[in-house]
C-alpha cells in the first residue's frame, strides 16, 4: 500500500516517516498550523531520498501561485484543495508538475472523474479534522474502479488497516492521525502507522 505522510515540519520527523517505509511525504505550503515556507520545504528535501516523493500541499491558492511556490521549494508534485477544475490539473501538468487533487467524501461523481491528474485524494468532509467517516461509501463509486487513489480524513495506527480495506483504496494519507497535539507530529505513532499501513496491505 502506498502511505503518505502529510505535514511534515521537521528533519526528524521527515527522516521517522521515511525510515519507517513512506512511499511520499507532504510539505503543507498554505495557510495551517502546520505550515512551512519554501524555504524550510527545501531544507526538508535533505532527509528525502530518492524513491520517496515530496509534495507541496496547497489549498485555495491559484493554480499558478501554487506551482511558483512549489518551484521555489524545489518540489515536483502539487496537492491541490479546494474548488478545482481540469483546466488547473492542465496547468500543473503544461508547468511540469505532477499533481494531486483532493476533493473530500461528499463530491459530486463528477468531481470523483478522472480529470487527468496523477492521483485522487478523497477526504473527510472537513479536511484536517481528524474526524472517522464513512469509508466503505468509496466502495462502490464506479469513477474510482481501477484507479490509484489515496484515502485521507480521520486515520490513525489503529484504524487504518480496516479503513483502507473498507474504501478499497490504493493508498493513504496522514497528517493529523499522527500528532500529539495540532501540528505537533508524534515519531512514533508516524511509525505505528506506516507500518500498520504496510502491514494491512500484506493480509
Amino acid at each position: 500500500m502506498f502511505v503518505k505522510v502529510c505535514g511534515l515540519s521537521t528533519p526528524e520527523s521527515v527522516r521517522e516517516a521515511v525510515g519507517a517505509g513512506a512511499d511520499a511525504v507532504g510539505f503543507v505550503l498554505t495557510a495551517s498550523p502546520r505550515v512551512v515556507s519554501p524555504a524550510q520545504a527545501k531544507a526538508l528535501l535533505a532527509d528525502v531520498p530518492e524513491g520517496v516523493t515530496p509534495i507541496g500541499v496547497f489549498r485555495d491558492e491559484p493554480v499558478a501561485d501554487a506551482i511558483a511556490i512549489a518551484r521555489a521549494a524545489g518540489l515536483e508534485w502539487v496537492q491541490l484543495h479546494g474548488q478545482r477544475s481540469r483546466e488547473d490539473v492542465a496547468t500543473a501538468h503544461d508547468a511540469g508538475m505532477k499533481v494531486i487533487r483532493a476533493v473530500t467524501m461528499g463530491a459530486g461523481l463528477a468531481e470523483f472523474a478522472d480529470w487527468g491528474e496523477d492521483l485522487l485524494l478523497i477526504d473527510a468532509a472537513v479536511p484536517g479534522s481528524g474526524e472517522e467517516w464513512d469509508y466503505s461509501a468509496m466502495a462502490g463509486i464506479p469513477e474510482l474502479e481501477g484507479r490509484n487513489w489515496l484515502l485521507a480524513g480521520g486515520l490513525h495506527p489503529d484504524n487504518v488497516g480496516r479503513s483502507a480495506a473498507a474504501a478499497r483504496a490504493w493508498g493513504v494519507d496522514v497528517s493529523s492521525g499522527v500528532e500529539s497535539s495540532r501540528g505537533v507530529k508524534d515519531l512514533a505513532k508516524i511509525r505505528a502507522f506506516v507500518h500498520a499501513a504496510k502491514s494491512a496491505a500484506r493480509v
